[in-house]
């Protein structure tokens, strides 16, 4: 029987010792009515390794919880990350959705209302407006030092060239793809 057994079963243990001290004191005249064991005090070094033994288990366990905690609260935020991804990106498009719509107007009120103008032209000058635009706003912000733009009219002409054909690629992608 092991130490952690004894103290379990220390109802059976009594019963035991109360049945061999029946057998030899009843030869006396002595008649035992009931033993209690009240505490089993183990020698001290085997005290102090339980105790060790013990304290190691609830170390291991509580490291177990811990490493359990942390990886519940990486996987949440991991997902909140990607919500708030999945959101921000939700906003951009709705924001470029919005933009996109209001430049659709623009063009069409601008051409109707100015005689002579194509939708072309109209859409040149928005861009040309728009690259100002995003100059001013990162001359403005004041978290960049330094920021090295190409200008000049051909630089201007060849961005508006390069929104044309990103503008008609992907339309013709759409067209492909119905």
């Amino acid at each position: 029987m092991t130490l952690d057994e004894l103290f379990e079963q220390k109802g059976d243990v009594a019963q035991a010792v109360l049945e061999e001290l029946e057998k030899v004191m009843g030869t006396y005249g002595y008649n035992i009515e009931h033993i209690l064991v009240v505490d089993i005090i183990p020698d001290d070094s085997v005290r102090k390794a339980m105790n060790e033994i013990n304290a190691a288990q609830r170390l291991q366990l509580a490291s177990v919880y811990k490493g359990e905690a942390e990886k519940i609260l990486l996987v949440k935020k991991a997902e909140a990350e990607a919500e708030s991804k999945y959101l921000g990106g939700v906003g951009v498009a709705r924001q470029r959705q919005a933009i996109t719509d209001g430049l659709r107007e623009n063009i069409l009120n601008f051409s109707h209302k100015v005689e002579g103008t194509s939708a072309k032209e109209v859409m040149d000058l928005i861009m040309i407006t728009q690259y100002f635009d995003t100059i001013k706003d990162l001359g403005n912000s004041s978290k960049n030092t330094t920021v090295f733009i190409p200008h000049g009219p051909g630089h201007v002409r060849g961005i508006g060239a390069q929104i044309r054909n990103g503008m008609m690629e992907g339309a013709s992608a759409n067209i492909n793809v119905e």
